[in-house]
């Protein structure tokens, strides 16, 4: 008590207490917040994650066919844009894979059920993917046509390696 009594005329003891609590109390609401909102996203909806993984999958074939074309001659080769979309892939090529959750294996899509039942082999082939977009968007950063050309091919044999083993076919 005698700490509260003392008073200074540029230091208010009370006033830098209730600083404090107000302060401490803050960042406890603020934890349990984003804590809630962290558990929201963990539980989204099957068909929330379904939709998310496809989308992202559109994006990458977005992306991938135009570098397709300019390497096949069909569109002008432009380093530029085969840079950004390959960019572009490298980065969406991580995203769809925490949409397969347990949750979406009832959710009406084009997943095998090898997608859920044998996650060890479908991980590899994500990771092979990831792999083959890192090395693709080095190379077409790097204006390395050649090298985008063979970064390119291994890009597409991890899409229909992936696609083989764990899409139903249309």
């Amino acid at each position: 008590m005698l700490l509260h009594s003392w008073t200074h005329p540029q230091f208010n003891f009370s006033e830098e207490i209730g600083m404090k609590r107000s302060f401490l109390l803050s960042g406890v609401a603020l934890a349990l917040g984003v804590g809630a909102v962290t558990t929201a996203f963990a539980q989204a909806k099957p068909e929330v994650l379904l939709k998310q993984r496809q989308a992202a999958m559109t994006l990458q074939s977005k992306y991938l066919g135009p570098i397709g074309g300019m390497l096949k001659g069909n569109i002008p080769y432009n380093a530029d844009t085969v840079a950004l979309n390959a960019t572009f892939l490298e980065n969406l090529a991580r995203m769809p894979w925490d949409g397969f959750q347990p949750s979406t294996s009832g959710v009406k899509s084009d997943a095998k059920p090898e997608v859920y039942s044998d996650t060890a082999k479908f991980r590899a082939a994500a990771d092979r993917l990831e792999a083959a977009t890192t090395k693709l968007g080095a190379v077409a950063r790097a204006k390395d046509q050649a090298g985008v050309k063979a970064a390119f091919g291994d890009v597409a044999k991890a899409c229909g390696g992936c696609h083989d083993s764990f899409r139903v076919k249309r």
